[in-house]
């Protein structure tokens, strides 16, 4: 018996296709496997020297604190201050001298960082107290002039 087939290549083309696309669904079934289980992987606790490690995939449930005091720095007769304004509101600045007597008044409104440098060199000589008001709070610090 002798077949006669009008179109070979035809069906050599679609079992070649076929085995092209079953090549291309192996391969995606192996990566998605691979990925399942790494996944898996990095989602089970570790230990690291006999501690228990925190998952890195966790959200850190413990914010880091940021301090919103004012920063006062002394250098010689001179005070610098710097405070971190977050809320962006109201900031009063404020100097006394040693018998409670305003000597500066200052309001700072809208920014998110306050600088302020006070020069005590020509200052008369005693304490002076320099008040920083803000939304969270009222910080003082003491210069002594002499």
């Amino acid at each position: 018996m002798v077949f006669h087939c009008s179109n070979p290549t035809y069906i050599c083309t679609v079992i070649l296709k076929k085995r092209c696309v079953m090549k291309t669904v192996k391969n995606l079934i192996v990566a998605t496997a691979l990925l399942i289980s790494a996944i898996g992987m990095a989602n089970t606790a570790t230990a690291d020297f006999g501690k228990k490690v925190v998952k890195r995939y966790e959200v850190e449930k413990n914010l880091v604190k940021v301090n919103l005091d004012p920063v006062f720095i002394k250098k010689g007769q001179k005070v610098m201050m710097n405070l971190l304004n977050i809320s962006q509101g109201k900031v009063l600045l404020k100097v006394y001298d040693s018998k409670n007597r305003l000597v500066f008044d200052e309001a700072i409104d809208g920014k998110v960082v306050v600088e302020k440098a006070f020069n005590f060199e020509q200052a008369f000589e005693g304490e002076y107290t320099i008040v920083v008001v803000d939304k969270f709070g009222t910080y003082k610090e003491t210069m002594e002039v002499r």
